[in-house]
């Protein structure tokens, strides 16, 4: 029945996932299903996969996907649109400030004047784009492949 609902919209907006599909990314998209005996709505999450072929999406960004008029594959049935906000980098729509967790990035500054920075604490301002340490501390730029195998040390890049 989700796969109907989602087959109904033109476009929805998706979390990234790791992939291990050639040219397509995964994505779980949240839907809101009504259940009729408790007269409530509850979450379910769908993964679909959506056409990537310049690769642009990381997992944990927030993309817009669109759904194409016919399967390019078995499993590809949707096509990257825009990528709306990248991983670690949300902005209100409404206010258009920069969002840490649940809170606003200059409530925090305030917070900080008034109480104290932390030395050791974050400072986004100085803070370079995600990917700079490519190759270093992030590896969301390797690519993935699926694992048929059961090894006792752990597999940083299998899905």
């Amino acid at each position: 029945m989700a796969a109907v609902q989602i087959g109904k919209l033109a476009s929805v907006l998706a979390r990234c996932l790791p992939s291990d599909v050639k040219n397509a990314t995964k994505f779980k998209v949240k839907l809101v299903e009504f259940d009729q005996n408790l007269n409530m709505h509850f979450a379910k999450h769908v993964t679909v996969y959506a056409s990537d072929p310049t690769n642009a999406c990381k997992p944990g960004d927030v993309v817009l996907i669109d759904k194409l008029p016919k399967k390019l594959t078995k499993h590809i049935t949707h096509q990257v649109k825009k990528i709306v906000y990248t991983f670690g980098d949300i902005t209100d729509p409404i206010t258009g400030k920069k969002v840490v967790v649940g809170k606003y990035r200059d409530e925090i500054e305030a917070k900080n004047v008034l109480y104290g920075k932390n030395p050791s604490g974050f400072d986004y301002d100085r803070a370079q784009d995600r990917g700079w340490q490519a190759g270093k501390r992030d590896f969301s730029d390797k690519e993935t492949y699926r694992k048929f195998h059961m090894f006792d040390h752990d597999e940083p890049y299998a899905v």
